[in-house]
C-alpha cells in the first residue's frame, strides 16, 4: 500500500481508537494566480450523516485513495482511486461514505475565469467548461498526472511543478469530458455499489496479489458475467484496467521514493516478468521507470540543494 493509503488508514485507526466523528482535513499544497491545490484527507465513514456543500470554484479532485459516493447535480457516481471528482462553480453537492470508510484526494481548484481562459487556450469554447458528469473514470490520460500529483502530496519537500500540473490536468480533462459527452449515465443499485466498493478496495490494498475476474466476481458473489457488467457500469472501466493502473500507480509512488530494485519493485507489484512490466509502464506513462525514476531523483535533489540554500 501506497504511502498516501497508509497515512489514510492511520487517520482512520486514530479516529477509530479515540471514538471520534469522521472529519475532513485540509492542507494547502500550492496556489497560484486563479488555482489552488488542497491535500483532502477525509475520515468519515458510514455512521456520519452526509451534508450539502457548495463548489466555490471549478473543481478536479485526484481520488488517491479510499472510495465514496458523490452526489451532485450531474448524478450520482461512485469515486475510486484513480478517478476524478469533476465539480461546476456554485453547484451543491454531497459526498458520502456508505459502503466504506474515509478517502483521500488531491483536489485542484481553479477560478471560473481562469479555467475558461484554459479552454480557451486550448481550443474549447465557454460552454464546454460545464462538466456535464460528476466523474471521470481511471484512464490512462490521466495516469501520469495523478502520480505526479500523489508524489507530490507526499513529499513534502517535492518541487512539484503544481502551476503546470493544474493547467495540464484542466486541459487534459476538458479533452477527455468531451470525449465522453455522448456517455449515457446507467442507474445502478446500492447492491452493486457496495460490492463494487469492497472490490476496488481489495484490490487498492493488495495490487500485488492475483486478482482475475473470477476471484474477484466470487468474493462478491457474483457471476462473471454480472461482476464484469456490474464493475464497468460502476467505476467506468473492467475489472483488468483497474488492476493494472493499481498495480502501476502503486510501482510509480514506489519507485518515486525508494531506492529498492526496479525488477524487485515489478515482482513486488504483481507483474511476473519485469519485461512486461516496463512496456506497460512505458505505455501508461509514456516513460520508462528508470527515466521516471531519474526525473523524480532529480526534482528530489533540487529540492534539497533549494532547501540548503535557504538554510545557508
Amino acid at each position: 500500500m501506497g504511502k498516501i493509503a497508509v497515512d489514510l488508514e492511520a487517520a482512520l485507526a486514530r479516529r477509530d481508537r479515540l471514538g471520534a466523528s469522521g472529519n475532513t482535513q485540509m492542507r494547502a499544497l500550492a496556489a497560484g494566480d486563479g488555482w489552488s491545490v488542497m491535500d483532502v484527507l477525509c475520515t468519515f465513514g458510514p455512521r456520519d450523516r452526509p451534508f450539502e456543500e457548495r463548489h466555490a470554484g471549478v473543481c478536479i479532485a485526484i481520488v488517491a485513495a479510499g472510495a465514496f459516493g458523490y452526489r451532485s447535480a450531474a448524478g450520482r457516481e461512485l469515486l475510486t482511486p484513480g478517478s476524478l471528482l469533476l465539480g461546476n462553480a456554485g453547484e451543491c453537492f454531497e459526498c458520502g461514505h456508505r459502503h466504506a470508510p474515509g478517502d483521500r484526494c488531491v483536489s485542484f481548484q481553479y477560478q471560473p475565469a481562469y479555467f475558461e481562459r484554459i479552454a480557451a487556450d486550448a481550443g474549447f469554447s465557454r460552454s464546454d467548461t460545464s462538466f456535464r458528469h460528476g466523474r471521470m473514470p481511471p484512464l490512462r490520460a490521466f495516469s501520469g498526472l495523478i502520480a505526479r500529483a500523489c508524489a507530490g502530496a507526499t513529499d513534502r519537500a517535492s518541487c512539484t511543478a503544481w502551476d503546470e500540473l493544474a493547467v495540464e490536468l484542466a486541459g487534459a480533462t476538458l479533452r477527455a469530458t468531451q470525449a465522453d459527452a455522448k456517455r449515457r449515465a446507467i442507474a445502478t443499485s446500492a447492491s452493486a455499489w457496495s460490492r463494487v466498493t469492497q472490490a476496488v478496495r481489495l484490490i487498492d490494498e493488495t495490487p500485488d496479489a492475483p486478482h482475475t475476474l473470477s476471484s474477484l466476481a466470487q468474493m462478491c458473489e457474483l457471476s462473471d458475467f454480472y461482476f464484469l457488467r456490474t464493475f464497468g457500469r460502476v467505476t467506468g472501466v473492467t475489472p483488468h484496467q483497474y488492476v493494472l493502473r493499481a498495480r502501476l500507480r502503486h510501482a510509480a509512488l514506489r519507485l518515486a521514493d525508494e531506492d529498492t530494485k526496479i525488477v524487485d519493485i515489478a515482482l513486488d507489484s504483481g507483474f511476473n516478468d519485469v519485461s512486461n512490466f516496463n512496456h506497460a509502464f512505458r505505455v501508461e506513462f509514456g516513460m520508462s521507470p528508470r527515466a521516471w525514476r531519474m526525473q523524480r531523483g532529480a526534482c528530489a535533489n533540487l529540492a534539497v540543494r533549494r532547501h540548503t540554500v535557504r538554510e545557508a
